[in-house]
């Protein structure tokens, strides 16, 4: 192939050569341009890069390649003026302005550099000291530097680190105060649930976080809150390099996370791959008192994980115009969790009861991706083609046993087996019409399978399966004006469900639940953004969106369950669809800058957790989900970061959220004006040039719902880094949760009056050790952000 593409540069050279060399005709004007590409920082000749020269209505006139040692010619350019465009994969483009006249027809433009973008810079070699925030025209994007990474050791932790993103107790997270959030790595989906995934990614594996709270008509629609797409390392620089990263948690008990990124590029093929590794036990647990018969539930669980995440892939540059890649990522989850749940009755210790807990899981997921790109000889003119197919596997063994209660308890045995297959193809067109206008037009099919099995020893045994298509097309159209900025677009969904519970009785028939839906929505998007000068810029958008249950939150098959309190899924659960408007301003200081916003929804049909009281366990709740009536949202986002001194540097936020929730909880009419606020200060000081300390302090307020009222907590994390051999290592030691205050607590009237507390190891001392090598030019491929994760919407409270 290599070969070919040198000959067909050779041949394109020759061919200009010899048209520049012909008779032109009598009065006509033929001019020619010529010129040498060369690598600014190298100075060596750049093969192959793309020449397009261009009239004023910016129709394509004449172009080629250049050749190996980097020379081009472009021949018989009639009288007129033209734009001279050069370009070339991870590099920024060159463009000027030339005219061809009687006495100006043969023009030698002589060299030209071109400089890396600062993008392709920006990789895993090369890990910034400060976290920065940038404010796109459809999202925020947090590159992650190495105050976050050396937080701690999951994901977990930084996320809780990021402005408008919240992780609860249990993983389960939040954005603008709302888990009705689309997750995805490397803009993949993923049958993984949001928390298990945020403990398996070590921290030093994440390279940008980025927020899409108002995605346009080009993304899935789903998620009422938005999209986080977490973006992981990936080294493409030329030759051998990689880095390296070790990291500890000491608490009751130690966790362990490691990873390392490996990279090999030579030619047109580039290898890479990425291992992190964590071990980990955490010992967590709280209580619930109920005020209507005097209880007090206690609860003491450890859980003892492994996990392995492996990703592999291949980029294959078979010339400047196409482009094919392949990868894989592999998640391996296995755990043990052993606890118990004592339920101590005050007015009568005769009732106490102790329910014991052994559980052993065994996940396996795996995604594959095959990505084929072309690009057309315009600039940025390019088609698409992308198939993932991904499939998730669990099985778990439950045990649980009794003691007291007068006997009535008896031991029983869960076993739980998933099966989810997600498959996704889209096709994407872009066109820009001209420097100022772009077109997208695109196609994507998404295909879910999911087979659920229920086997118990005390329980009816039951199967469910869920299975799901959606058919999607949209268009987009953009365009610059000045200082203005506009972007439409219309997204079409056709989406069809077939879902079967069957509860299996041995001594009458089966139970067959059966549920359909097919839907046909259109999602809207619109963007307009103004940029007067380099120091403001402000944006106004608008999009509709939709929150489709997810698989935990639709499966009857219990989730988990605890003597007083069951967690299932509710079959007859609809899907809410959210009107979203929001306006963000951007100021832009000298040592920093300020970011403020707000929004403003409608939601139909609100998704939201319910306890409702169980029809068949005497005292007992049911956790499950339900549709609640239309509600409002509002809120309120500031965040900055500001240069003090030279040794003094601070990132802050403060967000506040404001809805009116409406429903029926337990045959009970309830409304509620909840606000929830959030302030971050992260202060950075640098002792000296490889010595930083570093202090970050969170508050959570109270927040209020139709059922639950939680109540405020912060907690104070310092730490310090300090770097070594010329930058290429970093050691870090970090205090998290000095004053060991961060812990969930709630108070409930409905369907009991009840209060509790949920707290895990959250106080811990952490030890990192980074370090990077080898060396080299990176050209990286550039890779789209898919948005179509599914979320499970399990956890608990």
């Amino acid at each position: 192939m290599k070969t070919s593409i040198k000959k067909t540069g050779v041949l394109l050279f020759l061919f200009y050569s010899l048209l520049s060399t012909a008779q032109p005709k009598d009065g006509v004007i033929l001019g020619t341009i010529k010129g040498k590409i060369v690598d600014k920082n190298l100075n060596q000749p750049i093969p192959y890069a793309t020449v397009v020269l261009t009239d004023v209505s910016e129709k394509i006139i004449s172009g080629g390649i250049s050749t190996e040692n980097g020379d081009f010619l472009i021949a018989d350019i009639p009288k007129g003026s033209y734009t001279l465009k050069i370009q070339f994969m991870g590099y920024t483009s060159y463009s000027r302005t030339i005219d061809i006249s009687k006495t100006n027809k043969d023009i030698d433009i002589g060299i030209v550099t071109l400089d890396e973008e600062a993008e392709s810079l920006d990789d895993v070699t090369i890990v910034a000291e400060r976290t920065t925030i940038e404010q796109k025209i459809d999202r925020k994007v947090i590159n992650v530097g190495k105050d976050l990474t050396t937080t701690g050791g999951t994901a977990a932790e930084i996320m809780n680190n990021i402005p408008s993103v919240n992780v609860d107790q249990d993983g389960n997270i939040a954005l603008r105060g709302n888990q009705n959030v689309r997750i995805l790595i490397d803009g993949k989906p993923t049958n993984i649930s949001a928390a298990q995934l945020l403990k398996q990614i070590p921290s030093t594996s994440i390279k940008k976080v980025e927020l899409i709270t108002n995605p346009s008509a080009k993304y899935n629609p789903e998620g009422m809150s938005g999209i986080i797409n977490i973006v992981l390392h990936k080294n493409s620089n030329m030759g051998f390099n990689g880095n390296l990263n070790l990291g500890v948690n000491f608490d009751k008990n130690a966790r362990f996370n490691n990873s390392i990124d490996l990279n090999y590029r030579t030619g047109k093929v580039n290898i890479y791959g990425n291992y992190g590794t964590n071990i980990t036990k955490n010992l967590n647990g709280g209580f619930v008192f109920r005020e209507d018969d005097n209880s007090r539930q206690n609860f003491r669980f450890l859980d003892n994980n492994k996990s392995h995440l492996i990703k592999i892939g291949i980029d294959y540059y078979i010339n400047e115009r196409n482009t094919f890649s392949v990868y894989t990522n592999q998640n391996l989850f296995d755990g043990v969790t052993r606890g118990f749940t004592d339920v101590l009755f005050l007015n009568n210790d005769q009732d106490d009861l102790i329910q014991n807990l052994i559980s052993d899981s065994d996940n396996l997921g795996g995604t594959y991706n095959l990505d084929y790109k072309h690009n057309f000889i315009k600039e940025g003119h390019n088609i698409e083609l992308e198939v993932d197919f991904n499939d998730f596997e669990s099985d778990s063994d439950d045990d649980f046993s009794f003691t007291g209660g007068n006997g009535t308890a008896t031991a029983y045995n869960d076993l739980i087996g998933n099966n989810r297959t997600n498959t996704t193809i889209n096709l994407d067109y872009v066109n820009p019409l001209s420097e100022k206008a772009k077109l997208e037009l695109g196609y994507e099919l998404r295909l879910r399978r999911t087979d659920n099995d229920y086997a118990s020893t005390l329980f009816p045994n039951s199967n469910f399966t869920y299975d799901r298509d959606i058919h999607s097309i949209y268009a987009t159209y953009g365009k610059n004006l000045e200082k203005w900025s506009y972007q439409i677009g219309t997204r079409v969904e056709n989406y069809q469900v077939d879902a079967t519970f069957i509860e299996k009785r041995s001594s009458q028939d089966d139970i067959i639940r059966k549920f359909e839906d097919d839907i046909f929505t259109i999602y809207p998007s619109a963007y307009i953004s103004y940029t007067p000068g380099e120091k403001n810029s402000y944006q106004l958008s608008y999009s509709r969106r939709v929150d489709r249950p997810g698989l935990n939150q639709v499966n009857p098959i219990r989730e988990w369950s605890v003597p007083r309190i069951t967690s299932r899924g509710n079959q007859n659960l609809e899907p809410q669809f959210t009107n979203s408007i929001e306006a963000n301003y951007t100021r832009k200081l000298q040592n920093g800058s300020i970011t403020s916003g707000v929004f403003y929804r409608i939601i139909n049909n609100e998704i939201n957790q319910t306890l409702i009281t169980d029809p068949i366990v005497p005292d007992g709740q049911i956790l499950t989900f339900d549709n609640f009536d239309n509600n409002s949202a509002y809120g309120i986002e500031i965040s900055g970061n500001y240069k003090a001194t030279k040794w003094w540097s601070l990132n802050a936020s403060f967000d506040l959220y404001g809805q009116t929730q409406k429903g029926i909880v337990n045959n009970i009419s309830r409304e509620v004006d909840a606000v929830i606020y959030n302030f971050r200060i992260n202060n950075s000081l640098k002792a000296t040039k490889n010595l930083t300390f570093q202090v970050f302090g969170f508050y959570r307020g109270p927040q209020d719902g139709v059922q639950f009222e939680s109540k405020p907590f912060y907690f104070v994390n310092t730490g310090a880094r300090y770097n070594f051999l010329d930058g290429k290592g970093t050691f870090s030691i970090n205090y998290n949760d000095l004053f060991n205050t961060m812990r969930f607590r709630f108070e409930s009237d409905v369907p009991f009056r009840q209060n509790g507390r949920f707290q895990g190891e959250t106080q811990t001392v952490y030890l990192g050790l980074s370090y990077r090598f080898g060396s080299g030019k990176n050209k990286k491929l550039s890779r789209k952000r898919r948005d179509n994760n599914e979320k499970s919407g399990g956890g608990i409270l």
